[in-house]
């Protein structure tokens, strides 16, 4: 049996992390080390610090950052310059998160000397893929730890049994049975579980968290401009904006208006469908005001090549792959295609709905003189369509010459 001497463990600060710290140090008699991302998830880290120190871990070893921007410009832009959706609905916000977690849980294990990591994954989700891939490829020789799929606490009686036993704090509100489950970061809200199991019954009003109803949002559009430089958005309605505080400003908006919620069965890479509540206001947002861009900046072929890759390319980082060859590959023709995205677009946000209304760019490939109804003044011979139809159409007389003798 693996007997490692010191673990690095992604540590949220709630009950079952609180739980797998504990139980690493008994299982395994080992050293825990935790690692707290502030992801941009809206709650109080301090907190999580407080939690660990009670539960005897070092102040050395207690490590809380702030890796928002780097989350935005290294991982959410990224994604977003492929328009990545995830079986046509979701913009995978849990999903591009746990690279990054994976990635610094791998650093610091490095830093501190520890020969192995653990995650507070279940066995019956994607998160355990995507932490543990990511942490083989970063670095081989590491051994992670999965307490679900180990342990005996097969019941949240058990899991209570053992808190109580260990003198791990239990808020009053874990005591009975959570409604649902919550994953947060900048990008979006994540609900799973309980009262979302039966996919038939519609999800309560207070599973949302980030967006109003659409139905009680302001009965006036907003309109707003957001500026492009190689695809990805630098500045709102004129002012410069770091990619963390495009994010944070983009979901204020997107919540006021009811932006971005999304009700889906999805397929998960260990074989199951799950039903999760989505929200995603302000990378709703993105995801039309960058193809809004796109769509005069862009070269057709370029555009319509990118658009067959884009569900390879978002099945990857949905499940697990964002350190791989083949994503690094095609993340290299994405970064390619958006060398001459640049320009602004203008967008209505409205009860719900987001909508380009306006585009323009130095980079333009939009020539108003060539498909003006108007006088052109020659910019298009007319024509020219004749020869070109009659060769495009010469396979298909062909197959329908050779059709008819066949009948």
């Amino acid at each position: 049996m693996f007997a490692p001497k010191k673990v690095v463990l992604a540590y949220s600060g709630g009950l079952d992390t609180s739980i797998i710290l504990k139980w690493l140090e008994i299982e395994y008699g080992c050293e825990v080390v935790t690692f707290t991302a502030d992801l941009g998830q809206g709650e109080e880290l301090e907190p999580a610090r407080k939690k660990a120190e009670l539960l005897g871990i070092k102040p050395e070893n207690i490590f809380i950052e702030d890796v928002r921007e780097e989350f935005v410009r290294d991982f959410v832009f990224p994604m977003f310059r492929a328009n990545a959706v995830y079986e046509g609905l979701y913009l995978l916000g849990t999903s591009i998160a746990r690279p990054l977690i994976s990635k610094r849980l791998v650093e610091i294990a490095e830093e501190v000397g520890a020969d192995a990591v653990a995650h507070g994954a279940t066995g019956k989700g994607n998160d355990q893929v995507r932490f543990e891939l990511s942490a083989y490829a970063l670095n081989p020789e590491i051994r992670v730890i999965a307490p679900w799929r180990e342990w005996e606490l097969s019941s949240r009686t058990k899991l209570l049994e053992f808190a109580e036993e260990h003198q791990i704090p239990i808020a009053k509100d874990k005591r009975g049975e959570a409604p649902f489950s919550v994953d947060a970061n900048l990008l979006h809200t994540s609900s799973e579980g309980k009262v979302l199991e039966d996919p038939a019954m519609t999800a309560p009003e207070y599973v949302y968290q980030r967006t109003v109803n659409p139905v009680d949002a302001p009965d006036t559009p907003e309109e707003i401009e957001i500026t492009y430089a190689t695809g990805d958005p630098v500045a709102l309605n004129g002012k410069a904006l770091s990619p963390a505080e495009m994010l944070t400003a983009l979901n204020e908006l997107g919540g006021k208006h009811g932006i971005g919620r999304l009700d889906l069965v999805e397929g998960r890479y260990v074989g199951m469908k799950s039903r999760g509540v989505y929200e995603t206001p302000g990378g709703t947002i993105m995801l039309e005001a960058h193809r809004g861009i796109e769509s005069i900046t862009l070269d057709r072929g370029a555009a319509h090549l990118k658009d067959e890759f884009m569900p390879r390319y978002a099945e990857l980082i949905y499940n697990g792959y964002w350190y791989s060859p083949e994503r690094d590959m095609l993340q290299a023709m994405i970064d390619k295609s958006q060398e001459h995205v640049n320009g602004t677009v203008r967008l209505r946000l409205y009860k719900g709905s987001v909508n380009t209304i306006g585009r323009w760019s130095d980079d333009s490939l939009y020539s108003e003189q060539h498909v003006t109804f108007e006088d052109d003044a020659g910019a298009y011979d007319q024509a020219d369509a004749a020869g070109f139809i009659k060769i495009n159409a010469l396979r298909l007389k062909l197959l329908a010459t050779r059709n008819a003798r066949s009948k």
